[in-house]
Parts: structure tokens; C-alpha cells; sequence
């Protein structure tokens, strides 16, 4: 009977805030005589009914209480605590990411205080979870919680920390709840590795793009903001990494959002700076990432209207072409010549052609590629008038 009064309590507290503290009173009254899977009905079509300008205060009203709920429970304790994330998550989702300090300090939407609630909710299970870890055969109910507790961590990647600016030098609240991710999924015994490299993420627990995306963060996390990096094994090579990090880089390049876009281009040059220099062979070019990358890094330069952008994107596209070796380079000019269809980028890359012309006639330099016959191939792309005696020279004078 008790559980009708919810309602009305709840509405109570998320309207008069501090000064409500009788209806806090009898609202932890309910949660500790209620029966708790009636009352996690009530807690949960509340979630459901938020109005949309009470969405931070009705989720840290109700937090607390639900957690007390739900490990009340004796039966289905899992499934129901994904039930609860998975709808506060949602309603969560409708609140803006801030984008700068200032507005990430002044929280007017609650969204960071909402992400700490959530990181302080999932204490006790996640406690659980570790006392579990290596004690005995692991029950179904364990392996369900580990599971819900992987889909919380997920969707807290894609959103909000894909479209938080986030800082390493400036640990902000987001920067702190993105670090509550990174040490949740190993304690949960999710291996890093294994999520960005090896894709072991279970399909039911996320749709592909959403999984590429919050993978794509992960990546982000680890090898730009270095959260939890000092526990990564070393044992990849550089070049693996790169490779392995290409399909994050290209699902953020291929966004139109400049927060997926700032972070693919800095995933990009940091995976690209522990690659030794002229060492990528031009077996890369194959891979279907390696083509992919460049030609969304294209488009940025090209398209895009934020500057800031562009000139990153330009210094990440130096740093790529700095790691090709000297056949690497010929194929990678080749094939950018012949589908920019941008004076400006192929100018670019004709400069580049340039400076590794003069490099290979220093002496001990030498290389077939450019300058013996095989040069005669690019020559030709670079001289090339494509619409022959029609071409208009004007538009391609920048070349």
C-alpha cells in the first residue's frame, strides 16, 4: 500500500529540494518496509515519467533509495539493477553534455552530479562482483551482474564521455567519472585489450555501431587521457596499436560531431607518435582502415568549416605520412592525387612529393621510388591535365 505514496514524495522532494528533508524522511521510511520488488515498480515508472525539466533533480533524489531497493532484493538482484541503469542512462541521455570548463563547473543541467550518483550506485555491486572474482565457480547471478555492470560501463562511454571535453591536465568531475569507467571494467574482469583489439564485446549487449563507439572512446581514454594506461600490458608493438586503433580513429572521423572529430585526430597522432618514422610498409596501404583513415581525414580538410580542425588534421596527416616508408609514400601520394579532387590537398601532397625528391638525391639517400622509373608514374599524376587542353589552370594553380 505504501508504494502509492511514492510518487507524490518523490515530486515533493525534487520540487522543494533541501528544504524537504520529512519527505526524505518517510521516502527511506517506504524503502525499509515496502516490499522491495513493489517498490522497485514504482521507482522505475517514476524513472520513466520524468519531466524533462526535473531530470537531474528526480535522479539524485531517487538514487539513493534505489539502490537500497535493489539490494534488498533476494532474487533477480542483476536483471533488475540493469533495468535501473539502463533507465536512468536513458533519461540521462536527454540532458546536454557541457562542452567547456566553465560549463562543466557550473553544472546547470546536473549532468555531472548525475554521472557521480551513478558511479556511487554501482558501488556495492561492483563490491560484489570483486569478492566473487576467483573465490568459487562463478553463479549465473554473478556473470548476469558482471554483464549489466559491462552494459553500464558501455553506454557511460558512448554517452556522455564521447562528447565530453575532457582533460588530463584539468580533472574535471566527467574526467573523474571517465576513470571510474576505466577501473570498473577490469575489476569486472573485462580485459582492455581484449574490448579494443580483440572485439569480445557480446553482441547482445550493444548494437554494432553503439559498440564501435564506445570502444572508440575507450581507446580515446587509454591512449590520450592514459586512464588506467600503467596497467595495459606492453607487449603490443606500436604498429599493432596503430593498426588495431585505425578502426576506432575511422568511426570518429567518420562523425559529423566536432567532439568525435577532436578526439579521432588525437587518437590518430598518438598512436602514430611511437611508430618509428619510414617504417610502415606499404602492405598497410591494404588494410581497409589505412584507406579508410586518410580519406575521412580528406573530407575533414576539405569540408570542414572549423579551422582548428583542418590544421590539426593537416599536422596529423604530416605525422601519417612521416611513418610511410619510401614505397609506402609513392602508393600514398598516388592514390591521394588521384581522389582528393582539392587543389589544396593536392598541393599539399605534391610539396611532400617534393621534399622526398630532394631527400633521395642526398647522397646514400637513393630510392627507386623517387627517382628512377618508378617515379615516372607520379610525375605523371602530378602533371596531369584532366580535362587536357580544357583543364582550367586557374583553379588548379595551387597545385
Amino acid at each position: 500500500m505504501g508504494c502509492v505514496l511514492m510518487t507524490p514524495l518523490v515530486n515533493e522532494v525534487v520540487k522543494k529540494g533541501k528544504s524537504s528533508d520529512h519527505s526524505q524522511v518517510a521516502i527511506t521510511h517506504l524503502t525499509r518496509t515496502c516490499r522491495p520488488n513493489e517498490l522497485l515498480h514504482s521507482l522505475l515508472e517514476i524513472i520513466e515519467d520524468i519531466e524533462p525539466g526535473a531530470i537531474s533533480e528526480t535522479i539524485l533524489a531517487l538514487v539513493p533509495h534505489l539502490q537500497t531497493v535493489l539490494l534488498c532484493l533476494e532474487e533477480r538482484k542483476a536483471a533488475c539493477m540493469g533495468l535501473a541503469l539502463s533507465a536512468l542512462q536513458k533519461q540521462l541521455s536527454r540532458l546536454p553534455v557541457p562542452y567547456t570548463r566553465q560549463q562543466e563547473e557550473a553544472d546547470e543541467f546536473g549532468l555531472c552530479r548525475c554521472c557521480n550518483a551513478l558511479a556511487v550506485f554501482t558501488k556495492p555491486f561492483l563490491e560484489e562482483v570483486m569478492r566473487t572474482n576467483g573465490n568459487h565457480v562463478a553463479t549465473s547471478e554473478d556473470k548476469e551482474l558482471r554483464t549489466e555492470l559491462l552494459k553500464f560501463c558501455m553506454r557511460s562511454l558512448r554517452e556522455p564521455l564521447l562528447e565530453a571535453q575532457l582533460s588530463q591536465d584539468k580533472k574535471s568531475s566527467l574526467w573523474l567519472f571517465a576513470t571510474e569507467i576505466m577501473v570498473t571494467l577490469p575489476a569486472i574482469q573485462e580485459s582492455l585489450s581484449e574490448l579494443l583489439f580483440f572485439d569480445s564485446l557480446k553482441k547482445s549487449a550493444q548494437t554494432d555501431s553503439q559498440s564501435k563507439e564506445s570502444r572508440a572512446c575507450l581507446a580515446y581514454l587509454l591512449f590520450v587521457q592514459l586512464i588506467t594506461i600503467d596497467s595495459f600490458p606492453a607487449v603490443f608493438s606500436p604498429v599493432f596499436v596503430l593498426q588495431c586503433n585505425m578502426e576506432h580513429i575511422n568511426q570518429l572521423l567518420s562523425s559529423k560531431k566536432e567532439s568525435h572529430m577532436l578526439k579521432g585526430l588525437a587518437l590518430y597522432a598518438k598512436s602514430l607518435e611511437r611508430v618509428q618514422d619510414n617504417s610502415l610498409p606499404v602492405s598497410v596501404l591494404e588494410l581497409k582502415s589505412f584507406y579508410s583513415v586518410p580519406q575521412n581525414l580528406r573530407r575533414l580538410l576539405t569540408d570542414c568549416p572549423m579551422q582548428h580542425l583542418r590544421e590539426s588534421g593537416l599536422q596529423v596527416l604530416q605525422l601519417f605520412i612521416n611513418k610511410l616508408d619510401a614505397e609506402a609514400k609513392h602508393k600514398f601520394f598516388r592514390c591521394m592525387l588521384k581522389t582528393s579532387s582539392h587543389a589544396g590537398v593536392e598541393s599539399y601532397i605534391v610539396k611532400n612529393i617534393k621534399k622526398q625528391v630532394e631527400f633521395s638525391m642526398e647522397l646514400g639517400n637513393g630510392n627507386k621510388w623517387f627517382l628512377g622509373v618508378e617515379f615516372l608514374s607520379l610525375l605523371g599524376l602530378v602533371l596531369s591535365l584532366p580535362q587536357g587542353a580544357d583543364t582550367d589552370l586557374l583553379n588548379g594553380m595551387d597545385r
